[in-house]
């Protein structure tokens, strides 16, 4: 199998009242196509913002991060927006990463308008409640629910929804930041389960970010083992 993502002496320092914060100091690993690359840390190790450097939503200090065999660390806006719809994240909060004033159809629908103003030929409507609703049926979310808001649903349908909005673009490789740390046990094992069950269909790529052990020894086919923004182990 094929690298997808190699990260070299990845560094992310952040100036703070006293001094600099070594987030992330020197990490390197690769993952092949396919496989899920488990992170585990206690809190404040670094193992979020590890994903969200490799995701750009934090610009890197130092070090490599190759896609696809392409060095994407330093990318301009044009490619970095076509990158979005390679890369997607799952936040570790389904509550806050969903915008309340908005229904399940337009949050799982958002992504495809933003990509549509730079597309030609255009998605039409009906191509695009088409999209919605299959990946509604493919997440496990009832259709019945389309027009409801966040605040309606139960903490595993939010998390339903977060998925899907990350999923809609088709990506090759997804970060899953604590996707179930917020959810009860029998709750996660469904989301644990279901993510499995899409990345076989759709041979994603998973970098799966927790502290709870049980769980990435599960999801996983590797494990790093982060600590004070280091990696200590991986095996």
């Amino acid at each position: 199998m094929s690298t997808i993502l190699e990260v070299k002496d990845l560094k992310k320092y952040f100036a703070v009242r006293a001094g600099v914060l070594h987030a992330v100091d020197g990490v390197s690993f690769k993952i092949e196509e396919g496989k899920t690359l488990g992170v585990v840390g206690e809190s404040g190790c670094g193992k979020s913002t590890l994903g969200r450097t490799i995701m750009h939503l934090y610009e890197s200090t130092d070090g490599q991060i190759i896609f696809k065999g392409e060095d994407i660390t330093h990318i301009d806006r044009q490619k970095l927006s076509k990158l979005r719809s390679e890369i997607q994240f799952i936040f570790q909060d389904p509550f806050s990463s969903l915008n309340p004033r908005m229904t399940v159809f337009q949050t799982i629908a958002e992504p495809l308008d933003i990509a549509n103003k730079h597309k030609n030929p255009k998605l039409s409507a009906k191509e695009i409640e088409k999209k919605v609703y299959d990946m509604m049926d493919t997440v496990g979310l009832a259709r019945r629910l389309v027009n409801t808001y966040p605040h309606e649903l139960d903490g595993g349908r939010r998390q339903r929804i977060v998925i899907a909005r990350a999923l809609i673009m088709d990506p090759d490789f997804v970060v899953c930041d604590e996707p179930v740390s917020a959810l009860d046990v029998s709750i996660q094992a469904q989301i644990i389960n279901l993510l499995l069950n899409i990345q076989e269909k759709k041979k994603l790529t998973y970098i799966f970010i927790t502290h709870d052990l049980s769980v990435v020894r599960y999801i996983s086919d590797e494990i790093m083992v982060m600590y004070l923004g280091e990696m200590v182990e991986l095996a």
